[in-house]
């Protein structure tokens, strides 16, 4: 298995166990919203269900960007991971009005406080949800994953607007029927924190797709890399751009203008090769060789 294919199997593998807690979570968390009389972990519950469809987007995403390239596609189909990463956000949005909208029904409804048992489901859940983002976000972070990173910050999410169920209901307890309505306030306020991550989410994954530039760190381990190779005389333009999991580089390499054109393209070979050992994430270098006059 090359490591191109192993990184793409600890993203499925990861997005894989967030799908399958999610399923646990959102089950526990409607049944005991319902029981318990708390739309706060209803609402909680309707966003763990749109994590399962969100990371099996994610999940679908990453299988079509492990697809190798053939003739239609010489790039590979990595855009298919930002593209996933579109989707996911645009589905927090979704989920974040709708539950805006149904918290605000509730709360000019009155009904009765929700049941004490719900503080001790979503103590749990917010555990679960801290745990599963932190353990997603670091292979996310590893792989420069934008939909694994995208499905860690669902689950952020996740355990954000449980804390605020949390601390709805508690104030709902604590202050009797007049405070009814504070978990659905809750709900209502955690919409507005999944709309801001999922504006956070949506901006890289967009920038992803227009081949936006990385980070300047990698543009310039490459040029530190090929700058080192011998008979290299300069670096001009450098350009770089992300591609699902990998990376893509295009650099005009200058070389003596008075060496045979068969010794500055073993030069450039040179510089392509160390390049893509020097950073496994880098799947081609396209070399340009520019001739320079020492006169």
């Amino acid at each position: 298995m090359t490591n191109r294919h192993k990184r793409i199997e600890r993203g499925l593998k990861s997005t894989l166990i967030g799908i399958l807690v999610n399923i646990v979570l959102a089950l526990t968390k409607g049944i005991a919203g319902y029981l318990g009389n708390s739309y706060a972990l209803i609402a909680d519950a309707i966003e763990s269900a749109s994590d399962v469809i969100s990371s099996t987007i994610v999940w679908s995403g990453l299988k079509v960007a492990s697809i190798p390239r053939d003739e239609n596609h010489p790039y590979g189909h990595g855009k298919a991971e930002p593209l996933a990463a579109v989707i996911v956000s645009i589905a927090l949005f979704i989920a974040a009005i709708t539950i805006a909208i149904q918290s605000i029904r509730e709360i000019i409804t009155p009904h009765h406080s929700p049941a004490a048992f719900t503080l001790i489901v979503l103590l749990g859940v917010v555990l679960v949800k801290e745990l599963l983002f932190r353990f997603i976000i670091k292979i996310g972070e590893e792989e420069h994953s934008t939909a694994v990173k995208t499905d860690a910050w669902h689950h952020r999410s996740d355990a954000i607007t449980s804390s605020a169920a949390f601390i709805g209901i508690l104030i709902a307890l604590i202050g009797g029927e007049s405070y009814a309505s504070a978990d659905d306030y809750a709900a209502l306020f955690a919409s507005f924190i999944i709309i801001f991550n999922a504006y956070r989410l949506f901006k890289p994954a967009i920038d992803e797709i227009m081949d936006t530039a990385p980070s300047p760190e990698i543009e310039n381990e490459v040029r530190d890399v090929a700058g080192a190779v011998p008979g290299v005389v300069g670096l001009d333009k450098c350009f770089v751009r992300k591609m699902g999991l990998d990376y893509y580089v295009d650099l005009h390499v200058v070389v003596d203008g008075d060496m045979s054109v068969r010794d500055g393209h073993e030069i450039g070979h040179q510089v392509r090769d160390i390049i893509c050992r020097s950073n496994p994430k880098i799947a081609d270098v396209l070399i340009h060789i520019e001739p320079h006059s020492f006169q």
